[in-house]
């Protein structure tokens, strides 16, 4: 059992590999997306399956028969294995394999570049502090040279008693290191125009969008909004499964959007990012220009990013992306994509990280 057990957990390490060499080829599958823990993810691989034998039904095994070579004693299943692999990677490694399938540029946070943290070592000493921080060597050597500076140092019968001022204590000393904190606000229509196959796609671009902008920062928190003629703050299990039957008012979005901000994150101590899903349909021309006023005005000047993008639904030809992209042509903290499939997901991806805000 060892052998084997060691034969698949090469097979595994063979299955890692793959993912890396062909992470662009599967980026908009959605078995990519698989369990995620705290720190790691596992993701599922079904175009690899472990090799398996079954038995011939005739009963007859390996080497038995009449000499006339029956090749039907065991042989290779046809069909697919009951368990899928998983491949076991950490949130950090697949934002780096990320970057390097579609040669993404860094962010640079914006805001603080240095915080005074918590963190340390006990790298200092002082002349004073807890007997259970003494410093033994240093101690020892400041009683030497002051023996020495005395002229009572005899060499053939060393002996160095303490005095109370040649005691030296470890002291802690907090270090001041890179930390800078990110918020990002997922925005998604949840009207009855918006379908299951459209927040899939949302789901498999948002899982690529967080794992890249998380790399970058000591911090990342999650916020999600979900519009239909009104807004709500939901929950990320929720997000991607509620489907309300109403019309579809986007300001309604991005008036939550910056009372969320006002009230819990302040510009000065976060990088914020939006970013904006819906099959681009919008209740009226003048709620269309009042969002173009309210991301003018109030949203760009405080974000890193406002990334929108626009999936296309059955029956639906929304105008939203054009009003868009006609306001906004050449601003650098605007990128905009159309998702009409998974084939677009790899370039939608692309598109909104591609500015390295």
């Amino acid at each position: 059992m060892s052998r084997i057990q060691s034969d698949v957990n090469r097979f595994r390490q063979i299955v890692r590999g793959k993912v890396r060499e062909e992470l662009r080829k599967h980026l908009g599958q959605h078995e990519m997306v698989g369990r995620q823990g705290k720190r790691m993810v596992s993701i599922p691989v079904p175009q690899l399956e472990l090799p398996r034998f079954v038995h011939d039904d005739g009963g007859q095994g390996v080497g038995q028969g009449d000499g006339e070579g029956d090749t039907r004693g065991s042989r290779a299943g046809k069909d697919p294995g009951a368990h899928a692999l998983e491949a076991e990677f950490s949130v950090e490694e697949l934002a780096h394999m990320l970057g390097e399938a579609l040669e993404l540029p860094r962010i640079q946070p914006k805001g603080r570049d240095e915080l005074q943290t918590q963190s340390g070592r006990y790298t200092g000493i002082a002349n004073v502090g807890p007997e259970s921080l003494r410093h033994f060597r240093r101690s020892y050597r400041q009683a030497l040279r002051r023996v020495i500076a005395a002229g009572a140092y005899d060499p053939h019968r060393p002996r160095i008693v303490l005095d109370r001022a040649d005691k030296r204590y470890r002291t802690w000393k907090p270090r001041t290191q890179p930390s800078a904190n990110a918020v990002i606000l997922y925005v998604m229509d949840v009207s009855g125009s918006m379908g299951a196959d459209q927040k899939e796609l949302v789901r498999t671009e948002s899982f690529w969008l967080d794992a890249w902008i998380s790399s970058h920062y000591e911090g990342t928190r999650s916020i999600y909004i979900v519009h239909d003629a009104a807004a709500k703050e939901v929950d990320r299990d929720t997000f991607f499964r509620i489907r309300e039957s109403g019309g579809t008012v986007i300001s309604s979005a991005y008036e939550l959007a910056l009372q969320i901000v006002k009230e819990r994150f302040p510009v000065d101590d976060w990088n914020l990012y939006l970013f904006h899903f819906t099959d681009g349909e919008n209740y009226s021309r003048q709620d269309t220009e009042k969002c173009l006023d309210m991301l003018a005005d109030r949203i760009l000047p405080q974000v890193n990013l406002f990334g929108y993008g626009q999936v296309e639904s059955y029956g639906t030809s929304g105008d939203f992306f054009d009003y868009l992209r006609k306001r906004f042509a050449g601003e650098d903290k605007v990128a905009l994509s159309r998702i009409p499939d998974r084939e677009a997901i790899v370039g939608s991806i692309k598109l909104l990280l591609g500015k390295g805000r």
